[in-house]
């Protein structure tokens, strides 16, 4: 007869081995649980009336929770933050694509600056385009395809250490 310490034993093995995949391979519900931060969690709607969910930035030091506001319509990605006044250090605006592609973003009616951050499949930041100056026109593009981009207020990825190569974790950001 097996003691209960063995059998608690070949319990959690049993129980670790049967875990989903997903659970270890560095995706959107692994980071969950790992980091506390409920990436794609569902949000009430903005003040704009846009659909939010709960984002996160690892940096590799840190996990930085944002409650992003969802521009998946042409209409909305077109409008963007355009004509606002503020952005608070917790907020911001992602850009999901449906497909992988250079993405090039200008600053035509938006107020206030804006750090872009061009995000890969998988997660990982491309590049960020710091401080991207009001109402200037000239592009700000991506180097290579990406899948999402995302608007932080101006100056905070530098603030909060945020770089290329960290990772961007959200519900879909598996594409």
């Amino acid at each position: 007869m097996m003691s209960s310490r063995w059998m608690f034993a070949a319990l959690l093995l049993l129980v670790t081995g049967c875990s989903s995949p997903a659970a270890h391979n560095g995706d959107a519900a692994s980071a969950k649980s790992a980091s506390g931060c409920d990436a794609g969690a569902a949000l009430p709607d903005s003040d704009a009336a846009l659909k939010q969910i709960r984002l996160c930035i690892d940096t590799g030091k840190r996990i930085l929770p944002f409650a992003v506001e969802l521009a998946d319509t042409p209409e909305q990605q077109a409008r963007g933050l355009m004509f606002r006044t503020e952005l608070a250090d917790d907020k911001g605006m992602l850009f999901p694509f449906p497909r992988e592609r250079v993405a090039s973003f200008w600053m035509k009616n938006t107020v206030i600056p804006l750090d872009l951050i061009f995000v890969r499949r998988g997660g990982t930041i491309e590049s960020i385009a710091a401080d991207a100056i009001p109402y200037d026109t000239s592009p700000h593009a991506s180097g290579e395809p990406v899948i999402a981009v995302l608007e932080l207020r101006g100056g905070l990825a530098a603030e909060k250490g945020i770089e290329a190569g960290d990772k961007v974790l959200w519900a879909a950001n598996e594409r």
